[in-house]
């Protein structure tokens, strides 16, 4: 009677770790009721993660992001009293948290390394999840990149990325911020150039009301921002008389930011597209929250739950034989 016993808690454990189909890695118990989900950027090397996990009465699981710094996980109540957890997957690169019945919501808390890096004034973290998620900025980022569109922060405190995804996030270190004074119908206009970019040769020409300067680096963002009155628009942006994608925004009332990054050193025109006759815009809006793309299933995971499973069936089918025994 006590190896049937024995035989039937091998079977129920084995069954707990075969993994779902929404999910690409092992865990322990149920997955998890998350109420939130949030990384934070800021100017430096390891970004910050949080997780709010909804009370249960059965044991949960919840995937961690990659690149966790193991030793940093703390997993709190709401007053901030150290919870017991367990962890899958420990030094393995996909690890997930196990938490043990709880009548109060659990704050999972840790921080990332190796998604966040430095290089010629500006911050590039890969960032990726299986579920929504929310990304938020310190207080000195203003702007950024999201897939190589800029968008501003203003009063927001940053986006959500619906459904999970990869997202690639850029942004300065310092701002590199050219002001040119230009005048136009007896009016002045400051036009702001930001890119990590040299520029050389700005001019403002009244007659076919355009701007045109000189790059002297390829594939650097370059933000030309302005008052919507000098151009008036639409807009059409060459780079060496060739179109180019532009991403359009509107900064502050009155004022336009049209953001590229080209491909190619040379020169700059920006002009109103009805001085331009038989050139066609190409542009692009921002939208949040955004879409981005699906992170894919790890096909080994399913290997596994293909061993797992053949397991079972042996367990059970040895079950079957000691009863009729």
């Amino acid at each position: 009677m006590n190896n049937k016993i024995y035989l039937i808690a091998l079977v129920l454990a084995l069954v707990t770790v075969i993994p779902t189909a929404a999910s690409a890695q092992l865990y322990l118990g149920e997955e998890a009721n998350q109420k939130l989900i949030e990384a934070e950027l800021n100017k430096s090397e390891i970004v910050n993660v949080k997780h709010i996990i909804g009370a249960s009465d059965i044991t949960v699981s919840v995937n961690l992001f990659d690149g966790v710094i193991t030793e940093s996980i703390t997993v709190t109540n709401d007053n901030g009293d150290e919870k017991q957890f367990g962890i899958v997957g420990y030094g393995e690169g996909n690890e997930s948290i196990t938490i043990f019945p709880s009548n109060s919501d659990s704050i999972i808390k840790y921080n990332l390394e190796d998604v966040s890096t430095f290089s010629e004034n500006l911050w590039t973290a890969r960032i990726a999840y299986s579920e929504t998620f929310s990304v938020l900025f310190s207080k000195e980022i203003d702007v950024f990149f999201l897939n190589n569109n800029i968008i501003q922060i203003e009063n927001k405190k940053g986006i959500s990325v619906n459904g999970g995804g990869n997202a690639t996030i850029q942004y300065y270190d310092k701002i590199p911020k050219i002001i040119e004074e230009v005048s136009f119908e007896e009016n002045k206009f400051n036009v702001e150039i930001i890119t990590n970019s040299k520029i050389d040769k700005f001019n403002f020409d009244q007659g076919s009301k355009s701007i045109s300067f000189q790059i002297n680096e390829k594939n650097k963002f370059l933000t030309v921002t302005m008052e919507e009155e000098l151009l008036s628009g639409p807009y059409t942006i060459l780079l060496n008389d060739e179109k180019i994608l532009y991403t359009k925004s509107v900064s502050k009332e009155n004022y336009v930011s049209l953001s590229m990054k080209p491909q190619a050193v040379g020169e700059i025109m920006i002009s109103n597209s009805n001085y331009n006759d038989g050139l066609t815009k190409i542009t692009s809006n921002d939208t949040l929250p955004v879409e981005l793309e699906s992170i894919p299933n790890d096909y080994f995971i399913w290997l596994v739950f293909g061993g797992v499973l053949i397991i079972v069936v042996i367990v059970v089918i040895i079950i079957i034989r000691k009863i009729k025994k």
